[in-house]
This record gives C-alpha cells, structure tokens and sequence, in this order.
C-alpha cells in the first residue's frame, strides 16, 4: 500500500480516505477508540534522543487487514512490514509490522495515555470523553479471548497487568450483562484472567462486537457464533451470590475458623473459607473497625 503524504495532518475518513471533521484520535469516534484499546494493548512507544521515536504494532501476518485500517485512520507516514523468526511458539512465526515515527501523532498517543517504554501495568482507559464499547473491544481484540470452551461453553476472556484496565471491563460488563467479577493477580505471573461463559459471554459478545465495527475478522466472526448458544434443558441456573456485608466479615475474622463461622452465618464453610483467604491475604479490603459504644 502506498504511504500517505505527511506534510500536512489532513484528517481522512477510513472508508473513502475523504476529509472529515474528526481530528487524529478522537477517541469519540468509535474507529478511533477501537484503534487506541488496541495500540494500548498491543502497541509499543519508543523514543529516543531528538525527538525521534516510533510507535509499532506486531501481529501475526493472518492479522494484517486491521494494520492496514490503522494506517488508512492515520493522516501520517507509516509503513507495513512482514518478517518470519523463530519463536517460543514457532519456529517460523509469520508477523507484520506497522511502525509510526511522526513526533505529532506519537505526542497525540502519549497524551491520550499510551506510555513510552514497559507499559503493561501502566495502561488506563482514557480520561476524556471516548467510545467506551469500541475501546474495550479494542484491548480484547489485542490481549483477549472469544470463541467456545471444550465443553462448548461460549467464552470472553481478557487477559491484562493492568489493574485499572482490568477493573474497568468488570465495572462495564456488569452494566451490560449484570454479572460481577472480582479481579486478583494471579500467583504464576501477576495477570488479572478476567472470564465470562455462557449468558453473559453472549450478551457481551453481540454489544462489544456490533454491526458494522472495525474489529479483528476472526474475532468478530467468532463473536458471532457465540450467538447460537442457548442453555440445555439439563444445565441449572446458578443463583446470584450472597454478597458479604461488613458485619459478616468481622463475624468471620473474630472466629477465624470458615466452619464456626458457617454455622453463626448461615453460609457453606467453603464460602466462608474462601472469604477468609481472601481477606487474610488483601485479596479484599478488611472491614473498617466497628465504632466504640459511648
């Protein structure tokens, strides 16, 4: 594809590369904020001394469609490349590249929250006003997951270092599907592994991945098979999770046995168990101190 003509930052519309009124990443513009989620994700900023830097993106070569929309999105000089090495996974892993050096469009991405460097925990979902289902489908596209179990359980999964990324599809997916998850690190390599099956995969699926968006084609397809699940007849209905109230907590803590505290509670020792884990070990906040009687 033939680079565009970067002495001026005309802004250009992804389809018939005309002018448009969106200035470069306005992250109001859905495209725009689909293409941050990603770069945040799986982007890296680079600089050096004299301004000079680069933005790149590395993904396997079946990927390659959605680089070449990011360079149509982006009014500067970029180029796209493809190489084949050796890696942990393959000993010909087939990748293509798209890197960015225009300082203007680089400050643009740094500003908006695209940090120069290590950046994985660093990441947050920006703080002006931005399309917040095309950014979320952005960072899945990058570093998560959709598709089926092996059980054939519909499936959403993200994998991030970033706590706040991290909290931020908690917080939407349950606007969206009313389930809740309580994210922790996990022990072998600090990732938060946020994961929704069945309803909830599906109902976040057909809302991330609407029509018409600027997706990943194979996740987008797999999104859309997700659409034909229905619960078996023979498949219970979990029924939604006593939440734990601050007296419980310190009912549990001042026993300190799960079994004890199962039966003054009225919950199974397994719950009780698990809460205690999970206060003992910071997993959740301690309950505050019970005020003193004057």
């Amino acid at each position: 594809m033939a680079e565009e003509d970067s002495s001026a930052p005309a802004l250009f519309d992804i389809g018939a590369l005309t002018p448009t009124t969106r200035p470069f990443m306005d992250l109001a513009d859905p495209r725009y904020a689909y293409m941050f989620g990603f770069l945040q994700a799986d982007g890296h900023l680079s600089e050096q001394t004299r301004n000079r830097g680069r933005l790149t993106v590395e993904i396997n070569a079946r990927d390659i469609e959605i680089l070449r929309e990011f360079q149509r999105l982006t009014p500067y000089n970029s180029s796209i490349t493809e190489r084949t090495r050796a890696t942990n996974f393959s000993e010909e892993h087939h990748s293509a590249i798209w890197s960015l050096s225009a300082l203007e469009a680089r400050s643009v991405l740094n500003r908006l929250g695209l940090p120069y460097g290590k950046k994985s925990r660093k990441i947050q979902p920006p703080r002006v006003e931005f399309s917040r289902r095309d950014y979320l489908r952005g960072v899945i596209d990058a570093d998560g997951s959709v598709g089926h179990t092996g059980q054939g359980l519909p499936f959403i999964a993200l994998a991030t270092a970033s706590t706040a990324v991290g909290a931020y599809l908690c917080h939407y997916a349950k606007k969206v599907t009313g389930a809740e998850r309580q994210i922790a690190r996990n022990a072998r390599d600090g990732i938060y592994n946020i994961l929704y099956t069945k309803e909830a995969a599906v109902q976040l699926a057909e809302h991330l991945y609407h029509p018409g968006c600027l997706a990943l084609e194979r996740k987008r397809n797999a999104a859309a098979s997700l659409s034909s699940w229905t619960r078996p007849e023979e498949m219970r209905v979990r029924p939604p999770g006593r939440r734990w109230k601050v007296r419980e907590d310190r009912i549990l803590l001042s026993l300190g046995d799960a079994k004890a505290a199962a039966e003054a509670l009225g919950r199974t020792e397994q719950s009780c168990s698990l809460r205690l884990w999970r206060l003992n070990t910071g997993r959740v906040p301690m309950p505050p101190e019970a005020p003193t009687a004057r």
